[in-house]
Protein backbone atom coordinates (compact mmCIF):
# COMPACT_ATOMS: atom_id res chain seq x y z
CA UNK A 1 0.00 0.00 0.00
CA UNK A 2 1.16 3.53 -0.36
CA UNK A 3 0.43 4.93 3.01
CA UNK A 4 1.58 3.15 6.28
CA UNK A 5 -1.82 1.65 8.85
CA UNK A 6 -2.83 0.13 11.84
CA UNK A 7 -2.74 -3.35 11.87
CA UNK A 8 -5.43 -5.62 11.63
CA UNK A 9 -5.19 -6.43 15.61
CA UNK A 10 -5.04 -2.97 16.19
CA UNK A 11 -8.81 -2.45 14.14
CA UNK A 12 -10.11 -5.48 14.98
CA UNK A 13 -13.28 -3.58 16.49
CA UNK A 14 -14.38 -1.06 14.28
CA UNK A 15 -18.01 -1.21 16.00
CA UNK A 16 -19.49 2.31 16.15
CA UNK A 17 -21.55 3.42 18.93
CA UNK A 18 -25.27 4.37 18.85
CA UNK A 19 -27.29 5.86 20.75
CA UNK A 20 -30.18 3.91 21.03
CA UNK A 21 -32.95 1.92 18.94
CA UNK A 22 -33.95 3.42 15.60
CA UNK A 23 -37.97 3.90 15.71
CA UNK A 24 -38.66 6.74 13.76
CA UNK A 25 -38.97 6.49 9.92
CA UNK A 26 -36.53 8.35 7.62
CA UNK A 27 -37.97 11.89 6.44
CA UNK A 28 -36.27 11.15 3.39
CA UNK A 29 -38.34 10.79 0.13
CA UNK A 30 -35.72 7.65 -1.28
CA UNK A 31 -36.61 4.19 -2.67
CA UNK A 32 -35.58 1.35 -0.18
CA UNK A 33 -33.00 0.65 -2.30
CA UNK A 34 -30.90 4.00 -1.32
CA UNK A 35 -31.13 3.09 2.29
CA UNK A 36 -28.26 0.94 3.72
CA UNK A 37 -27.92 -0.30 6.86
CA UNK A 38 -25.17 -2.22 9.76
CA UNK A 39 -24.95 -5.16 7.91
CA UNK A 40 -23.34 -3.18 4.55
CA UNK A 41 -19.94 -3.10 5.73
CA UNK A 42 -16.49 -2.57 3.46
CA UNK A 43 -13.48 -4.56 4.25
CA UNK A 44 -10.23 -3.40 5.31
CA UNK A 45 -8.14 -5.06 2.51
CA UNK A 46 -9.18 -5.28 -1.13
CA UNK A 47 -6.07 -6.95 -2.25
CA UNK A 48 -6.22 -11.02 -1.20
CA UNK A 49 -2.39 -11.23 -0.18
CA UNK A 50 -2.54 -8.19 1.83
CA UNK A 51 -5.41 -9.43 3.82
CA UNK A 52 -3.65 -12.60 4.12
CA UNK A 53 -0.24 -11.37 5.12
CA UNK A 54 -1.84 -9.32 8.05
CA UNK A 55 -5.25 -10.84 8.80
CA UNK A 56 -4.46 -13.45 11.18
CA UNK A 57 -5.66 -17.43 9.50
CA UNK A 58 -8.94 -17.93 10.67
CA UNK A 59 -9.52 -14.53 11.86
CA UNK A 60 -12.47 -11.92 10.01
CA UNK A 61 -11.23 -9.19 8.27
CA UNK A 62 -12.22 -6.08 9.54
CA UNK A 63 -15.00 -4.11 8.24
CA UNK A 64 -16.14 -0.84 8.29
CA UNK A 65 -19.89 0.55 8.45
CA UNK A 66 -20.87 1.59 5.20
CA UNK A 67 -22.03 5.13 4.96
CA UNK A 68 -25.19 6.66 3.97
CA UNK A 69 -29.09 7.08 4.31
CA UNK A 70 -30.58 4.59 7.16
CA UNK A 71 -34.13 3.51 6.91
CA UNK A 72 -34.76 4.31 11.00
CA UNK A 73 -33.46 7.43 12.99
CA UNK A 74 -32.77 8.12 16.15
CA UNK A 75 -33.52 11.82 16.27
CA UNK A 76 -36.73 13.30 15.13
CA UNK A 77 -35.49 16.15 12.97
CA UNK A 78 -37.95 18.44 13.71
CA UNK A 79 -37.51 18.79 17.35
CA UNK A 80 -33.44 19.15 17.70
CA UNK A 81 -31.01 21.66 17.31
CA UNK A 82 -27.57 20.48 15.69
CA UNK A 83 -24.26 22.46 15.81
CA UNK A 84 -21.00 22.90 13.81
CA UNK A 85 -17.39 23.87 14.99
CA UNK A 86 -14.10 23.67 12.61
CA UNK A 87 -10.43 23.22 14.54
CA UNK A 88 -7.03 23.46 13.84
CA UNK A 89 -5.74 24.95 10.29
CA UNK A 90 -7.23 26.21 7.63
CA UNK A 91 -7.72 24.05 4.99
CA UNK A 92 -9.29 24.12 1.40
CA UNK A 93 -13.38 22.82 1.67
CA UNK A 94 -14.03 24.28 5.34
CA UNK A 95 -16.37 26.48 4.43
CA UNK A 96 -17.67 23.32 1.28
CA UNK A 97 -18.53 21.42 4.58
CA UNK A 98 -20.13 23.78 7.02
CA UNK A 99 -22.78 24.34 3.49
CA UNK A 100 -23.99 20.83 2.95
CA UNK A 101 -24.48 19.86 6.86
CA UNK A 102 -26.21 23.18 7.15
CA UNK A 103 -28.49 22.37 4.35
CA UNK A 104 -28.91 18.93 4.66
CA UNK A 105 -29.91 19.50 7.93
CA UNK A 106 -31.97 22.48 6.88
CA UNK A 107 -33.59 20.98 3.45
CA UNK A 108 -33.34 17.04 3.47
CA UNK A 109 -34.43 16.79 7.63
CA UNK A 110 -36.03 19.61 8.54
CA UNK A 111 -33.79 20.19 11.69
CA UNK A 112 -35.46 22.72 13.72
CA UNK A 113 -31.71 24.87 14.21
CA UNK A 114 -27.72 24.46 13.50
CA UNK A 115 -25.31 26.49 15.28
CA UNK A 116 -22.28 27.58 14.70
CA UNK A 117 -19.90 27.58 17.11
CA UNK A 118 -17.17 30.06 16.47
CA UNK A 119 -12.93 29.86 16.98
CA UNK A 120 -12.97 26.08 17.49
CA UNK A 121 -13.13 24.28 20.56
CA UNK A 122 -12.77 27.87 22.45
CA UNK A 123 -15.86 28.35 20.87
CA UNK A 124 -17.78 25.80 22.88
CA UNK A 125 -16.22 27.23 26.30
CA UNK A 126 -17.71 29.59 28.92
CA UNK A 127 -15.17 32.25 27.87
CA UNK A 128 -16.11 31.87 24.39
CA UNK A 129 -15.31 35.08 22.58
CA UNK A 130 -18.88 35.80 20.96
CA UNK A 131 -22.08 33.79 20.93
CA UNK A 132 -22.55 31.25 17.80
CA UNK A 133 -23.90 31.86 14.64
CA UNK A 134 -27.40 30.72 13.86
CA UNK A 135 -26.53 29.19 10.44
CA UNK A 136 -29.15 29.49 7.57
CA UNK A 137 -30.13 28.50 4.25
CA UNK A 138 -28.97 32.45 3.32
CA UNK A 139 -26.42 32.65 5.35
CA UNK A 140 -24.57 30.07 3.39
CA UNK A 141 -25.24 30.86 0.18
CA UNK A 142 -22.39 31.26 -2.21
CA UNK A 143 -20.12 29.57 0.66
CA UNK A 144 -18.44 26.69 -1.05
CA UNK A 145 -17.04 29.39 -3.36
CA UNK A 146 -15.29 31.06 -0.58
CA UNK A 147 -11.74 30.10 1.29
CA UNK A 148 -11.43 29.85 4.86
CA UNK A 149 -14.38 29.00 7.15
CA UNK A 150 -17.16 31.04 8.59
CA UNK A 151 -17.02 29.88 11.56
CA UNK A 152 -12.84 30.72 12.44
CA UNK A 153 -10.55 28.38 13.66
CA UNK A 154 -7.88 27.98 16.68
CA UNK A 155 -6.09 25.68 18.21
CA UNK A 156 -5.62 24.11 21.64
CA UNK A 157 -7.49 22.14 24.18
CA UNK A 158 -10.66 23.11 26.66
CA UNK A 159 -12.26 21.83 29.51
CA UNK A 160 -14.50 18.76 28.50
CA UNK A 161 -17.09 19.23 30.96
CA UNK A 162 -16.85 23.05 30.63
CA UNK A 163 -18.04 22.22 26.43
CA UNK A 164 -20.53 19.81 26.99
CA UNK A 165 -22.24 22.47 29.46
CA UNK A 166 -22.56 24.73 26.44
CA UNK A 167 -23.75 21.61 24.18
CA UNK A 168 -26.56 21.49 27.11
CA UNK A 169 -27.23 25.00 27.16
CA UNK A 170 -27.79 25.24 23.50
CA UNK A 171 -29.74 22.18 23.39
CA UNK A 172 -27.55 20.78 20.68
CA UNK A 173 -28.46 16.93 19.90
CA UNK A 174 -25.65 16.36 17.24
CA UNK A 175 -22.27 18.16 16.91
CA UNK A 176 -20.52 17.81 14.16
CA UNK A 177 -16.47 18.39 14.71
CA UNK A 178 -14.33 19.17 11.66
CA UNK A 179 -10.32 18.59 12.17
CA UNK A 180 -7.69 16.56 12.28
CA UNK A 181 -6.55 13.61 14.93
CA UNK A 182 -6.30 16.63 17.58
CA UNK A 183 -9.76 17.78 16.83
CA UNK A 184 -10.95 14.12 16.64
CA UNK A 185 -9.64 13.49 20.13
CA UNK A 186 -11.52 16.50 21.41
CA UNK A 187 -14.42 14.62 20.16
CA UNK A 188 -13.83 11.45 21.52
CA UNK A 189 -13.37 12.68 24.71
CA UNK A 190 -16.68 14.78 24.35
CA UNK A 191 -17.76 11.46 23.24
CA UNK A 192 -17.06 9.92 26.60
CA UNK A 193 -18.13 12.84 28.92
CA UNK A 194 -21.21 12.85 27.34
CA UNK A 195 -21.75 9.40 27.89
CA UNK A 196 -20.54 9.59 31.41
CA UNK A 197 -23.64 11.84 31.62
CA UNK A 198 -25.84 9.93 30.01
CA UNK A 199 -26.63 12.14 27.87
CA UNK A 200 -28.38 11.93 23.81
CA UNK A 201 -25.93 14.13 22.16
CA UNK A 202 -24.00 12.78 18.72
CA UNK A 203 -20.71 13.51 18.14
CA UNK A 204 -19.61 13.27 14.38
CA UNK A 205 -16.10 13.63 12.92
CA UNK A 206 -15.81 15.11 9.65
CA UNK A 207 -11.80 14.67 8.62
CA UNK A 208 -9.84 17.67 7.75
CA UNK A 209 -6.33 17.89 7.10
CA UNK A 210 -4.60 19.00 4.18
CA UNK A 211 -1.78 16.31 5.05
CA UNK A 212 -4.23 13.69 4.42
CA UNK A 213 -2.86 12.01 7.37
CA UNK A 214 -6.14 10.82 9.17
CA UNK A 215 -5.31 7.23 9.15
CA UNK A 216 -8.35 4.50 7.84
CA UNK A 217 -9.57 7.28 5.60
CA UNK A 218 -7.83 6.88 1.62
CA UNK A 219 -8.03 10.79 1.42
CA UNK A 220 -9.36 14.10 3.03
CA UNK A 221 -10.73 17.08 1.74
CA UNK A 222 -8.15 19.93 0.90
CA UNK A 223 -5.81 17.24 -0.26
CA UNK A 224 -6.40 17.71 -4.13
CA UNK A 225 -6.90 21.33 -3.88
CA UNK A 226 -2.95 21.43 -2.02
CA UNK A 227 -1.65 19.39 -4.98
CA UNK A 228 -3.02 21.14 -7.51
CA UNK A 229 -1.75 24.49 -5.99
CA UNK A 230 1.33 23.11 -5.12
CA UNK A 231 2.07 21.74 -8.64
CA UNK A 232 1.92 25.88 -9.45
CA UNK A 233 4.53 26.96 -7.39
CA UNK A 234 6.58 23.95 -8.63
CA UNK A 235 6.11 25.04 -11.77
CA UNK A 236 7.27 28.23 -10.85
CA UNK A 237 10.22 27.41 -9.63
CA UNK A 238 11.09 25.53 -12.17
CA UNK A 239 10.47 28.40 -14.62
CA UNK A 240 13.35 29.99 -11.92
CA UNK A 241 15.69 27.56 -12.15
CA UNK A 242 16.00 26.81 -16.05
CA UNK A 243 16.39 30.58 -16.60
CA UNK A 244 19.57 30.90 -14.73
CA UNK A 245 23.14 29.09 -14.95
CA UNK A 246 23.11 26.62 -11.67
CA UNK A 247 19.56 27.46 -11.09
CA UNK A 248 17.79 26.00 -8.05
CA UNK A 249 14.71 26.02 -7.15
CA UNK A 250 13.16 25.34 -3.18
CA UNK A 251 9.05 24.80 -2.49
CA UNK A 252 8.28 23.86 0.55
CA UNK A 253 4.44 22.13 0.75
CA UNK A 254 2.65 21.14 3.99
CA UNK A 255 3.43 17.87 5.39
CA UNK A 256 4.18 18.10 8.96
CA UNK A 257 4.89 14.62 9.78
CA UNK A 258 3.39 12.77 6.49
CA UNK A 259 5.01 13.69 2.95
CA UNK A 260 1.64 12.81 1.00
CA UNK A 261 1.39 17.02 -0.92
CA UNK A 262 5.05 16.96 -1.56
CA UNK A 263 5.12 13.57 -2.95
CA UNK A 264 2.27 13.81 -5.10
CA UNK A 265 2.56 17.56 -6.21
CA UNK A 266 6.36 16.65 -6.91
CA UNK A 267 4.72 13.42 -9.59
CA UNK A 268 1.97 15.83 -10.78
CA UNK A 269 4.48 18.02 -11.73
CA UNK A 270 7.22 15.77 -12.92
CA UNK A 271 9.99 18.47 -13.26
CA UNK A 272 11.09 17.73 -9.55
CA UNK A 273 14.34 16.30 -9.48
CA UNK A 274 14.61 16.23 -5.76
CA UNK A 275 12.17 14.95 -3.03
CA UNK A 276 12.08 15.42 0.68
CA UNK A 277 9.53 13.85 2.68
CA UNK A 278 9.52 13.27 6.75
CA UNK A 279 9.06 9.55 6.25
CA UNK A 280 12.64 9.08 4.60
CA UNK A 281 15.29 10.04 6.38
CA UNK A 282 18.29 12.05 3.86
CA UNK A 283 21.87 12.60 4.67
CA UNK A 284 22.94 16.39 4.26
CA UNK A 285 26.97 16.09 3.65
CA UNK A 286 28.80 12.63 2.18
CA UNK A 287 29.58 11.18 -0.84
CA UNK A 288 25.94 10.03 -1.29
CA UNK A 289 24.65 13.21 0.81
CA UNK A 290 21.82 15.78 -0.37
CA UNK A 291 24.71 18.51 -1.33
CA UNK A 292 27.08 16.46 -3.18
CA UNK A 293 24.10 14.95 -4.96
CA UNK A 294 22.74 18.52 -5.84
CA UNK A 295 26.01 19.70 -7.05
CA UNK A 296 26.54 16.09 -9.67
CA UNK A 297 23.11 17.29 -10.56
CA UNK A 298 23.71 20.62 -11.79
CA UNK A 299 26.74 19.74 -13.25
CA UNK A 300 24.92 17.51 -15.73
CA UNK A 301 22.12 19.78 -16.56
CA UNK A 302 22.77 23.26 -14.49
CA UNK A 303 19.56 23.61 -13.08
CA UNK A 304 17.62 21.87 -10.19
CA UNK A 305 14.01 21.73 -8.42
CA UNK A 306 13.48 20.45 -4.94
CA UNK A 307 10.12 19.79 -3.10
CA UNK A 308 10.08 19.24 0.87
CA UNK A 309 7.54 18.54 2.94
CA UNK A 310 7.41 21.06 5.69
CA UNK A 311 8.76 18.14 8.29
CA UNK A 312 11.27 16.95 6.30
CA UNK A 313 15.28 16.68 7.87
CA UNK A 314 13.93 18.27 10.84
CA UNK A 315 16.51 15.74 12.65
CA UNK A 316 19.43 17.84 10.56
CA UNK A 317 18.21 21.13 12.06
CA UNK A 318 19.68 22.36 15.07
CA UNK A 319 17.63 24.28 17.93
CA UNK A 320 15.06 23.80 20.60
CA UNK A 321 11.64 22.54 20.04
CA UNK A 322 8.50 24.99 20.61
CA UNK A 323 5.16 23.75 20.24
CA UNK A 324 1.76 25.43 19.45
CA UNK A 325 -1.27 25.62 21.36
CA UNK A 326 -2.08 21.63 20.42
CA UNK A 327 1.24 20.81 21.83
CA UNK A 328 2.70 19.73 18.32
CA UNK A 329 6.18 20.54 17.82
CA UNK A 330 6.62 23.42 15.85
CA UNK A 331 8.74 21.98 12.77
CA UNK A 332 11.91 24.43 11.94
CA UNK A 333 11.91 25.82 8.49
CA UNK A 334 13.66 23.11 6.39
CA UNK A 335 13.96 25.35 3.38
CA UNK A 336 15.72 27.82 4.86
CA UNK A 337 17.95 25.22 6.22
CA UNK A 338 18.44 23.85 2.85
CA UNK A 339 18.99 27.15 1.04
CA UNK A 340 21.76 28.71 3.80
CA UNK A 341 23.12 25.09 3.89
CA UNK A 342 23.42 25.56 -0.23
CA UNK A 343 24.98 28.51 -0.42
CA UNK A 344 27.53 28.02 2.23
CA UNK A 345 28.97 24.73 0.49
CA UNK A 346 28.59 26.37 -3.13
CA UNK A 347 30.31 29.50 -1.88
CA UNK A 348 33.14 27.29 -0.38
CA UNK A 349 33.75 25.18 -3.48
CA UNK A 350 34.02 28.26 -6.06
CA UNK A 351 30.22 27.11 -7.39
CA UNK A 352 28.35 29.75 -8.97
CA UNK A 353 24.66 28.89 -8.73
CA UNK A 354 21.10 31.09 -8.05
CA UNK A 355 18.70 29.99 -5.60
CA UNK A 356 14.98 31.12 -5.01
CA UNK A 357 12.69 29.90 -2.05
CA UNK A 358 9.01 29.39 -2.34
CA UNK A 359 6.77 28.95 0.17
CA UNK A 360 3.21 28.87 -0.56
CA UNK A 361 1.72 26.98 2.49
CA UNK A 362 -0.67 29.86 3.57
CA UNK A 363 -1.58 30.65 0.03
CA UNK A 364 -2.59 27.30 -0.74
CA UNK A 365 -4.22 26.58 2.89
CA UNK A 366 -7.11 29.88 2.67
CA UNK A 367 -8.30 29.10 -1.00
CA UNK A 368 -11.33 27.33 -2.40
CA UNK A 369 -11.36 23.91 -2.54
CA UNK A 370 -11.28 22.70 -6.65
CA UNK A 371 -14.18 21.27 -7.95
CA UNK A 372 -12.81 18.07 -7.15
CA UNK A 373 -12.53 18.81 -3.30
CA UNK A 374 -16.15 20.13 -3.87
CA UNK A 375 -17.83 17.22 -4.61
CA UNK A 376 -16.13 15.29 -1.88
CA UNK A 377 -16.70 18.03 0.47
CA UNK A 378 -20.21 17.36 -0.28
CA UNK A 379 -20.69 13.87 0.04
CA UNK A 380 -18.68 13.61 3.58
CA UNK A 381 -21.16 16.86 4.84
CA UNK A 382 -24.17 14.68 3.60
CA UNK A 383 -23.06 10.91 5.17
CA UNK A 384 -21.97 12.75 8.33
CA UNK A 385 -25.53 13.99 8.43
CA UNK A 386 -27.30 11.00 7.70
CA UNK A 387 -24.82 9.06 10.50
CA UNK A 388 -25.67 11.83 13.05
CA UNK A 389 -29.36 11.55 12.60
CA UNK A 390 -29.26 7.51 12.75
CA UNK A 391 -27.88 8.46 16.52
CA UNK A 392 -23.99 7.11 15.64
CA UNK A 393 -21.64 8.81 17.60
CA UNK A 394 -18.03 8.78 18.50
CA UNK A 395 -17.19 8.61 14.99
CA UNK A 396 -16.03 10.34 11.50
CA UNK A 397 -16.96 9.84 8.29
CA UNK A 398 -13.78 7.89 6.50
CA UNK A 399 -13.37 7.10 3.13
CA UNK A 400 -12.34 3.05 1.75
CA UNK A 401 -12.14 1.09 -0.87
CA UNK A 402 -14.10 3.98 -3.60
CA UNK A 403 -17.08 4.26 -0.45
CA UNK A 404 -18.11 6.05 2.35
CA UNK A 405 -17.70 4.71 5.74
CA UNK A 406 -18.35 5.05 9.34
CA UNK A 407 -15.19 4.85 11.52
CA UNK A 408 -14.43 5.34 15.12
CA UNK A 409 -12.75 8.46 16.26
CA UNK A 410 -10.64 6.34 18.66
CA UNK A 411 -8.65 5.15 15.66
CA UNK A 412 -7.74 8.22 14.39
CA UNK A 413 -6.33 9.67 18.14
CA UNK A 414 -2.77 9.18 18.62
CA UNK A 415 -1.96 7.82 15.07
CA UNK A 416 -1.03 9.66 11.59
CA UNK A 417 -0.58 8.00 8.38
CA UNK A 418 2.22 8.55 7.07
CA UNK A 419 3.56 7.52 3.14
CA UNK A 420 4.65 3.80 2.80
CA UNK A 421 9.02 3.77 1.53
CA UNK A 422 8.56 0.92 -0.01
CA UNK A 423 4.61 1.90 -1.65
CA UNK A 424 3.91 2.44 -5.06
CA UNK A 425 4.13 6.42 -4.55
CA UNK A 426 7.21 6.41 -2.96
CA UNK A 427 8.98 4.12 -5.26
CA UNK A 428 7.37 5.76 -8.38
CA UNK A 429 9.06 9.31 -7.43
CA UNK A 430 12.05 7.45 -6.95
CA UNK A 431 12.20 6.41 -11.00
CA UNK A 432 10.92 9.77 -11.57
CA UNK A 433 13.28 12.18 -9.77
CA UNK A 434 17.29 13.15 -9.89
Amino acid sequence: MDATMPTAEELKDLTIPTLGKLELPSTLSLTSDHFVDDSHQIILYANQKQAEASVPAGAAQPRFELAGPRAKLFFDPKKINCGIVTCGGLCPGLNDVIRTITLSLHWQYGVKKVWGFRFGYQGLSSQRRGDPLELSAELVDGLQHKGGTLLGSSRGHQDVGDMVDTLQKYDVSILFVIGGDGTFAGGHALAREIKKRKLAISVIGVPKTIDNDIVCSEVTFGYSTAIEEGRKAIRSAHEEAISAYNGIGLVKLMGRDSGFIAASAALANSDTNFCLVPEVPFQLDGPNGFLTRMEKRLARKRHAVVVMAEGAGQELIKGPDKKDASGNVKNKDIGLFLRQAIEADFKKKNIPFTIRYIDPSYMIRSCPANARDSIFCLLLGQNAVHAGLAGKTDMFVGYWNHHFTHVPLSVAVGRRKKINPVGMLWQTLLLMTD
